[in-house]
């Protein structure tokens, strides 16, 4: 299940791509953009980072951050975060414990078999920690767009 709107976002601490410990909470005072991916160096969640990456600015005048997380290791994190260049927090949770608290690992299908992943989703959580919006995402394109747009 997804967090509700209005709900408190729960907060955590994961490792970044230099190992270093982010606490979602030590953004309090600025809007963040938390997206989750399912997984580094393919195709839709490279756009989709990419996109973010190319919008910074954008986001930074309307005082929010973007912070990414994926199952992917630290280690993976680094190599996606060099290639692209990405210059916002990607953070490693390989124990799923956020992605299973804010209800993005769920059962999906593909090519008729089902399997345990994470749903692309994003969600906006205010200065105040508050969850404004959920983004239930089924395609990337747009997406960052739509997401500065409406912030």
């Amino acid at each position: 299940m997804y967090l509700d709107i209005n709900s408190k976002a729960i907060d955590f601490t994961l490792k970044n791509k230099n190992g270093e410990d982010i606490k979602l909470s030590d953004y309090r005072g600025r809007k963040v953009i938390l997206y989750f991916y399912p997984k580094d160096n393919t195709p839709g969640c490279s756009k989709e980072a990419c996109g973010f990456n190319e919008n910074l600015d954008a986001f930074a005048s309307k005082n929010a951050v973007i912070i990414g997380v994926s199952k992917d290791t630290v280690a993976s994190h680094l190599k996606f975060s060099s290639k692209y260049n990405l210059q916002f927090e990607i953070l490693a949770d390989p124990d799923l414990e956020v992605l299973k608290a804010y209800g993005v690992w769920q059962m999906k299908k593909s090519y008729g078999k089902e399997y345990m992943g994470t749903v692309r989703t994003t969600y906006v959580i205010s200065e105040e920690g508050i969850i404004e919006k959920v983004y239930k995402v089924t395609r990337v394109n747009n997406h960052v767009e739509k997401v500065l747009e409406e912030i």
